[in-house]
């Protein structure tokens, strides 16, 4: 007995005959929503994995492991220590999600079939445009504050007293070219990142939904196939996510270009420094983004039920 039609977001495999496609705006503020709410779950792990891709070997390291981290900041700082930044991050959560999403919706509405459904190749597509349009407008900008900020705070005299002011101290020392440091690995890496994920989410949704693309894909099901999307691309981007950290610390001046920051951790580091925060990155991306898949396709299906867009 096929399941009734009922509306699905496009990041889910499209309904036989004519698809009803996500509107823009309904990604844009499901999106966002989702992103912010996500940020303020998974934070600390972010905190932990950026403290250990900047502690470099040649400091010598400050830190014997994520355990180690974590104590030392509670120690000096408290709890509190562990949120240090957060909202920087959460600043940028909430715009980056939905402008990624919007602009997915956007995208895979001019590239699905005559019956509506999209493809996974073509879902990586999509994925790469959206990647590549949260680059360039919300998150370079808003992770170089983030990591300036929490690299800060490891010097014995912290200079930023919240985000307004290091905004402030940023673009009044370095002008709007500060905040957008390592602009090219943030593109590489969310590119790639968005590709690899919507490429994952589309084929494995595709997969369970079979010959009934009417199949409802419950939250749970949603959240394990966003923590395998994660996870793939930890593992597929963790190199590209280690050289713009670096690109945006407090001594990426001692980098020609991203290129040159590859080049020096290469050199003086090995290989292995590109994995660096491997870890931490892993359990927060798969939660991550499991949390906002659900939330995205919880409040895109509620959004189709008060919001008619037809």
């Amino acid at each position: 007995m096929p399941a009734p039609a009922a509306p699905r977001s496009l990041a889910a495999a499209a309904p036989a005959g004519k698809a009803k496609l996500t509107h823009p705006g309904k990604a844009i503020l499901a999106g966002g929503l989702a992103g912010g709410i996500e940020i303020c779950i998974t934070f600390p792990t972010e905190y932990v994995k950026t403290q250990l891709q900047l502690d470099e070997k040649a400091n010598p390291p400050r830190y014997k492991g994520i355990g180690d981290c974590v104590k030392q900041t509670v120690r000096d700082h408290g709890i509190r220590g562990l949120y240090r930044g957060l909202s920087s991050l959460l600043y940028g959560s909430i715009p980056k999600a939905a402008v990624r999403f919007g602009m997915f919706e956007f995208l895979s509405n001019q590239m699905r079939d005559e019956q509506g459904r999209l493809d996974s190749t073509r879902g990586l597509i999509c994925g790469l445009g959206a990647g590549v349009a949260e680059a360039v407008a919300v998150v370079c900008p808003m992770e170089t504050v983030k990591v300036k900020f929490i690299h800060d705070q490891t010097s014995p005299n912290p200079k930023y007293r919240g985000f307004f002011h290091g905004v402030r101290e940023i673009v009044r020392e370095q002008g709007l070219k500060g905040t957008y440091q390592g602009l090219t690995a943030t593109i590489l890496k969310q590119g790639s990142n968005q590709a690899i994920r919507f490429f994952v989410m589309t084929s494995l949704k595709n997969w369970y939904k079979g010959d009934n693309p009417n199949k409802v894909i419950n939250p749970f099901i949603t959240g394990v196939f966003g923590a395998l999307a994660g996870a793939a691309s930890v593992f597929g981007n963790t190199p590209l996510d280690v050289v713009k950290t670096r690109m945006q610390g407090l001594e990426a001046h001692k980098y020609k270009n991203t290129w040159d920051c590859a080049y020096q951790i290469m050199k003086h580091e090995g290989p292995l420094a590109f994995y660096k925060g491997t870890v931490p990155r892993l359990g927060r991306v798969c939660l991550d983004v499991a949390i906002v898949f659900i939330i995205y396709d919880e409040v895109v299906k509620f959004l189709n039920k008060v919001w008619k867009t037809d």
